[in-house]
């Protein structure tokens, strides 16, 4: 499901940064991205869906301790599924770590490769084929 998940998302922006809010090599790539004006989606792997509703009657359960309690008529599982997107990047790209960047549908990498195509001067045109960007914002 959270590969699924990842992949839809992918599908369906033309640019995607898997992150996490505290990260700083995160912060540098998301930050380039502003400064080119590019269009992005930022998915905060640390934030991402902390809370689902699965059905009638039942209980917060939290993963982490094992706490269950019971909640009114919803069954709630508080555990976020960002752990699990990322493990599912893992799976599919190869990278575990964060940023785990996506244009174009292509998967590019972490900072270290964002940050070295801008150099190269091949993340300009990647954006632009992709549609982040227009040539009259460049």
């Amino acid at each position: 499901m959270a590969l699924q998940k990842a992949k839809d998302i992918v599908s369906t922006n033309p640019v995607v940064v898997f992150s996490k809010s505290y990260c700083p090599f995160c912060v540098d790539v998301k930050q380039l991205l502003q400064q080119l004006g590019a269009s992005f989606k930022a998915i905060e792997l640390d934030k991402e869906n902390p809370i689902r509703l699965l059905g009638m009657v039942g209980f917060i359960v939290c993963g982490s301790i094992g706490l269950r309690r019971r909640v009114g008529q919803h069954k709630c599982m508080v555990l976020g599924d960002g752990s699990d997107i990322q493990a599912a990047l893992a799976e599919w790209t190869g990278q575990r770590t964060v940023p785990n960047v996506f244009i174009g549908g292509k998967h590019i990498g972490g900072c270290d490769s964002t940050m070295a195509l801008h150099k190269e001067g091949k993340l300009v045109p990647l954006l632009t084929e992709a549609g982040a960007i227009t040539k009259s914002s460049v």
